[in-house]
């Protein structure tokens, strides 16, 4: 999808991926403020990256449970220089503890972990592995360099042949496994709120518009007394970052490598290499870590958001205890029978791709709730998208659609809203500051059927179609009927067109098509050009009608919009009239020729 166009029912949106039975949740909270309680911090002295010595002892730490960090050693095997970028070398070192030695070496989570000198300066963060899967040997980035904002971000590492026999001389690992380099220790966002299932659903539905790459994390809610709370976000412990928060979170988890005068810094290397950034900050409680061969990862529970991460660079992440950044707050209110339920979202970070990612998961995990299994059935949404155009001024854009489904609505209906979202959060000097979607739902998947034309003449109906063409009087009017049927049900729709003078001896065409076999495009590069888009949309369960020269909507695209376009060519005209909203989703479509006396 380009910036300034949208192809309704494209199917733009990306997927988050995780693996299976894996997700993330938090729990729902306000963008007040946060906390007071503020770790006392360490302001920890950088060691300098000259002065380490191959062989010498290190030590760290981090968290393999709950909130309290545990110790690890190792010891140096050298430096890579320029090993990160130009200008930032890399550390290479083997670690060793109960842990590590248990799940076969460094895991997903450790990103950050503090490694020190002897004499108790900070070396730096675990933040790199070995490409070869799972080992002890790690990758630090010097402390020194993690508040420095330099240039690419090196997600692999190559390693020389000298560096490799180094890593093999003090490690298990082969030295053709050395020479596969270094690459940056996971750190995928995870999607809160919706099954594996459904994400993988959502991906095989997505095209080729991957907004964001995610693996997984197995995250979940701590709520109540055993929240963990900001004082835990100290040397070693847990820290999470994250772009959206609430019914969908979307966050990594990694470890805070030091904390001084209410900032921290962490994970040694990007979440999502965004810069100056609003992402939200949270403590984390870590319940264990998971073998696999080729990247463990830690398992954890996220708490509520005590601080803003404002930088995100190729070092690491630093924020801030205190105020939240401010939020766009994604709500669906879903109604089925007697229950109903209202689910909030809150992006941290709005950019486009977030605020679309968690509009389309919000509405699918509310549904989910709600509905309690797939949704086969139909639906009336309205919704609501509120914030302040390039100038200042206060918009608000609105829309009220209706869907059907056999199988399920929801990847429809969050489609929909989610790429009118994207597109939108596209258009600089716009900010989205609410999306609010409010949808009744019943388990009737029954749609409106196009089958026929009538038309009135002589007195009476009469049956029209491409072997029965209909007969109209220039400078009179044609007047017809589409006849739409559900099951055993049969509902008419009228409509009529003034048949122009200069139409006479032509043979022009009268078409119908139900809303849900249109499809539109439309140019949303500004809240104007969105707000007239969204006038003249035509919804699932209205028609279109068409009549003139130009052969109808048939089997087409459509802009949207009544017209009466004429002067096509000698003689030539086009006329479209909208007809509805019915009480169901309309489709099929059906086209008659039309002689003109």
């Amino acid at each position: 999808m380009s910036r300034s166009t949208l192809r309704r029912r494209a199917r733009a949106l990306a997927a988050l991926t995780t693996v299976a039975g894996l997700g993330l949740a938090v729990t729902a909270v306000t963008s007040g403020a946060a906390q007071s309680v503020v770790p006392g911090g360490d302001c920890t002295a950088a060691y300098p990256v000259d002065e380490l010595v191959d062989g010498a002892p290190v030590t760290g730490l981090t968290v393999d449970h709950g909130t309290t960090p545990e110790a690890f050693s190792g010891e140096l095997i050298g430096v890579l220089d320029n090993g990160i970028a130009p200008g930032l070398d890399m550390i290479m070192v083997r670690l060793t503890s109960p842990e590590i030695d248990r799940v076969g070496g460094i895991w997903q989570g450790m990103s950050g972990s503090p490694v020190y000198a002897a004499d108790g300066r900070l070396i730096g963060a675990v933040a790199y592995g070995l490409a070869a899967g799972a080992s002890p040997v790690a990758g630090v980035t010097p402390f020194a360099d993690m508040d420095d904002h330099l240039g690419t971000p090196a997600t692999s590492v190559p390693v020389s042949r000298s560096a490799a026999t180094a890593i093999a001389r003090s490690s298990d690992v082969t030295s053709a496994q050395a020479r596969e380099g270094f690459t940056q220790l996971p750190m995928p966002l995870g999607v809160s709120g919706v099954s594996s299932r459904r994400l993988s659903a959502a991906l095989a539905q997505a095209d080729d518009h991957a907004y964001l790459s995610a693996a997984s994390y197995l995250l979940g809610r701590a709520s109540g007394a055993a929240a963990p709370g900001p004082e835990t976000i100290v040397a070693g412990g847990n820290i999470a970052a994250s772009l959206s928060y609430g019914d969908i979170a979307m966050a990594g988890v990694g470890t805070a490598t030091s904390v001084c005068d209410g900032r921290v810094v962490g994970f040694g290397h990007p979440l999502g290499f965004f810069g100056d950034t609003t992402e939200s900050m949270h403590p984390a409680d870590a319940l264990y870590v998971q073998e696999d061969l080729f990247a463990p990862f830690k398992v954890a529970n996220l708490g509520d958001p005590v601080g803003t991460i404002t930088d995100d660079r190729m070092t690491g992440i630093t924020g801030t205890f205190g105020p939240l950044p401010d939020v766009t707050t994604v709500t669906s209110s879903v109604t089925f029978g007697d229950r109903t339920r209202t689910g909030v979202s809150k992006v941290s970070v709005r950019s486009a791709d977030a605020l679309a990612n968690t509009t389309f998961y919000e509405i699918i995990a509310n549904h989910d709730r709600v509905v309690d299994g797939l949704s086969k059935g139909s639906e009336s949404i309205s919704w609501t998208i509120q914030g302040t155009d390039v100038d200042g001024s206060p918009f608000a854009l609105s829309f009220t659609d209706r869907y059907a489904s056999s199988y399920d609505l929801t990847a429809d209906v969050g489609f929909d809203l989610g790429d009118i979202v994207y597109a939108l959060g596209q258009i600089d000097g716009v900010s989205i500051d609410s999306i609010n979607a409010d949808s009744q739902f019943v388990d009737d998947s029954s749609t409106w059927q196009l089958k026929s034309l009538q038309q009135y003449r002589a007195g009476g109906w009469v049956a029209i179609s491409r072997s029965e063409p209909a007969v109209a009087v220039a400078g009179h009017r044609l007047i017809a009927r589409a006849l739409l049927v559900s099951g055993d049900d049969t509902v008419t729709v009228p409509v009529s067109f003034k048949v122009p003078d200069r139409a006479k001896g032509l043979t022009p065409i009268l078409s119908m098509v139900g809303g849900n076999d249109i499809y539109s495009g439309g140019d949303l590069s500004s809240i104007s050009k969105a707000r007239r888009y969204l006038r003249n949309l035509v919804r699932n369960d209205e028609l279109i009608a068409d009549f003139g020269t130009s052969g109808g909507f048939y089997g087409g695209g459509y802009s949207g919009g009544t017209s009466a376009i004429e002067g096509r060519g000698r003689g030539g005209f086009d006329k479209s009239k909208v007809l509805g909203p019915l009480d169901k989703v309309v489709g099929n479509a059906v086209r008659v020729k039309v002689i003109v006396r």
